[in-house]
């Protein structure tokens, strides 16, 4: 059965759904049907809202079942076969009271069964099907292909029949799922549903006409996408730009908890309890009654209309008349030669909504273009230059303000001039009075070259402190854009410069407008003339000097740099004679511990020697030789070493003092 719930209203959003209102007519207790795909029952469920308009009730909103197909027509107490349906169905009704009509009368009796019997037709016999049929106390055959109709009087039967009929239909479209809307009242009601869905984008392109007598001219069109199973017929169309929350969660599938297990606990036989005796008589307070009459408020009076959510709503129903209030405007430029429109706009928190002023029709499985804006702005064409986008020429661009009034959700932009193509450009979605650059098009007629250079500056700062001298300077570097316009037409242009952290220098020239990553310098350029554009930047730069290190070359130039004072230099000279005495010690040092180390050699060949000699007078006297000899390294190593102690010493109590000098120093100075 169709169902009477039509779509009246389309809400379409920038982040992937759609709002639905639907509105019918139901009399009495009817069930409305409303099919959908499988994979859009939880958005539907999450953000359905039912209202019976007309004082009635809904009493329930039931749905399909997550079971497969087999597993519910197993539970259906008939089975209906692809081959004979009829005598199937009617051998597994015994006992159901029908109405028969054969010929030009009715007889009503009881289902006995189904039953074959050969009939000669000519030469030939045969099979025909026969249902017998209780009537009173008498059984009366009759041949199945002579019923003109049969009806089943019993309740149970037909919604047996009808639910397995119903579910086997829902089994042709796989992917669909039957809601139905179960409700309550007298006479005929109106009934309206809304729900959320997951959508395609709508999106946005534009057409922006140029001509040097007038404004250039801005036209705007919609692209919507009907994906649904159902026509949208003469709907209310509105488009939201904006990124509210949206999101998908579960309610179509069952869920199950998992619950503990409790077991009985056994316990052994309980012992009499004696109580204890009281202390005193204990006074208790009494309990006031509240009396529960059912009321929840004074009046207790129900609401005119019956409303069962199944969750929160997405866009809340309205009832709202085009053009009225709620901050709506109604725009209208009728321009010669163009087709007017007209779309109702308001501002809904941080959205931005288009209303389209009149019924839309897109079939299912179908596209259609809206119109949303055709009105003049304010603007002019302009050339930018943006060595990144493109090293040797500009591009031709639309300084865009817009002063439509609207909010311009992005998209493609198609520019004309003079009733000419002349390129394509995307527009960055546009709050009212934003201005950006369009550019749609290579300006060829505009040429430009880039000479670069980088040098390092005078230093400027001078500062001397725990030993190490920190200079400061600038890193320069110099852009010259040479600019020729070559167009028989003057042209205004803007350089892009990148902002990388630098400054720019005094002597540069001040630019026009600054962004994140770039500064625009704005030229005029004459017919056939050349211009050119210096930029020069600054930033700081750092070198360091470890003074325990310097030499007296290094004092001398940074005395000459005036990198430090006379008073410094002095300082620093005499750092640099301590450094020389500590040089000459590990000189001293390095001397007398490689004459000690011979004397080591020497003595060990001595006493080689001894071993090796045997006894006799003249062994003896080599002998005596040889430790004369010894005694006098001894006394040399003994002399050696406290000399060693002495330089050791002396060394440490001048690098002291050399540390400390260094330590104490501190300069700084402007130049």
């Amino acid at each position: 059965m169709p169902s009477p719930l039509s779509i009246r209203r389309v809400v379409l959003y920038k982040h992937g759904v759609g709002y639905f209102e639907r509105r019918g007519k139901v009399t009495g207790s009817e069930t409305a049907h409303l099919d959908f795909k499988a994979r859009d029952m939880n958005d539907v469920l999450k953000s359905m809202t039912v209202l019976d308009l007309s004082g009635g009730s809904v009493s329930a909103v039931s749905y399909d079942s997550t079971k497969p197909l087999e597993q519910l027509l197993s539970e259906a107490t008939i089975r209906i076969p692809e081959h004979g349906s009829l005598t199937a169905l009617l051998g597994q009704v015994k006992g159901a009271r029908v109405r028969a009509r054969i010929g030009g009368g009715q007889v009503e009796g009881v289902i006995v069964g189904m039953e074959s019997f050969p009939v000669v037709q000519g030469e030939a016999s045969v099979i025909r099907p026969f249902l017998t049929l209780l009537l009173g106390g008498a059984l009366r055959t009759f041949d199945v292909l002579e019923l003109g109709e049969l009806e089943f009087l019993d309740e149970a039967v037909r919604k047996d029949l009808e639910f397995y009929l119903a579910t086997v239909m829902s089994s042709y479209k796989k992917d669909s799922k039957r809601l139905s809307i179960l409700t309550a009242g007298e006479g005929t009601r109106e009934l309206f549903v809304s729900y959320v869905l997951e959508s395609p984008v709508w999106k946005t392109s534009y057409r922006i006409l140029l001509d040097e007598a007038q404004p250039p001219l801005l036209q705007g069109w919609a692209l919507v996408d009907n994906t649904g199973d159902e026509d949208w017929v003469d709907v209310e169309l509105s488009l939201i730009a904006g990124l509210p929350v949206s999101f998908i969660h579960d309610l179509y599938n069952p869920r199950y908890l998992r619950r503990p297990v409790v077991e009985v606990r056994s316990e052994t036989g309980v012992a009499p309890v004696i109580p204890e005796e009281a202390l005193a008589e204990a006074s208790y307070d009494s309990v006031s009654e509240v009396a529960d009459d059912g009321d929840f408020g004074s009046a207790g009076a129900a609401p005119s209309a019956s409303m069962m959510p199944m969750a929160a709503p997405a866009p809340a129903f309205r009832s709202r008349s085009v053009g009225g209030g709620g901050g709506a405007r109604i725009m209208r430029e009728t321009l010669e030669q163009s087709t007017a429109v007209k779309t109702v706009t308001r501002e809904v928190g941080d959205l931005f909504e288009y209303g389209v002023d009149r019924p839309v029709t897109v079939h299912r499985n179908q596209s259609a273009l809206v119109p949303i804006l055709h009105r003049p702005f304010e603007g002019r064409r302009v050339l930018l230059y943006n060595r990144a986008t493109r090293e040797k020429n500009p591009m031709a661009c639309i300084e865009f303000k817009n002063t439509t009034g609207l909010t311009l959700e992005g998209g493609p932009v198609t520019v004309t001039e003079d009733e000419t193509y002349v390129g394509e450009a995307m527009l960055d979605t546009l709050k009212p009075d934003d201005v950006r650059f369009v550019p749609y098009a290579v300006e060829l007629s505009c040429s430009v070259s880039v000479e670069d250079g980088q040098d390092e500056g005078p230093v400027f700062r001078a500062r001397l402190n725990h030993g190490t001298l920190v200079v400061e300077f600038f890193h320069q570097r110099r852009a010259k854009y040479a600019v020729r316009n070559k167009a028989k037409r003057p042209q205004t242009l803007y350089v892009e410069h990148p902002r990388t952290g630098w400054e720019l220098m005094k002597d540069a020239p001040a630019p026009t407008e600054t962004t994140d990553g770039f500064w625009r310098f704005k030229r005029e350029l004459a017919p056939g003339a050349s211009d050119t554009l210096v930029v020069t930047e600054r930033t700081r730069g750092v070198r360091q000097y470890h003074i325990g290190h310097l030499g007296l070359d290094e004092v001398a130039f940074f005395l000459d740099s005036r990198f430090i004072d006379a008073r410094v230099a002095k300082a620093l000279r005499e750092v640099v004679a301590l450094r020389e005495k500590l040089s000459q010690l590990d000189r001293d040092t390095q001397r007398l511990s490689e004459e000690r180390d011979q004397v080591f050699k020497d003595q060990e060949r001595i006493r080689s020697n001894i071993d090796s000699l045997k006894s006799g007078a003249s062994q003896r006297e080599l002998v005596e030789r040889f430790v004369t000899k010894l005694n006098a390294q001894e006394d040399r190593l003994e002399t050696i070493a406290r000399e060693l102690e002495r330089l050791v010493q002396e060394r440490a109590r001048l690098q002291a003092d050399v540390n400390q000098r260094i330590q104490s120093l501190s300069y700084e100075t402007e130049l």
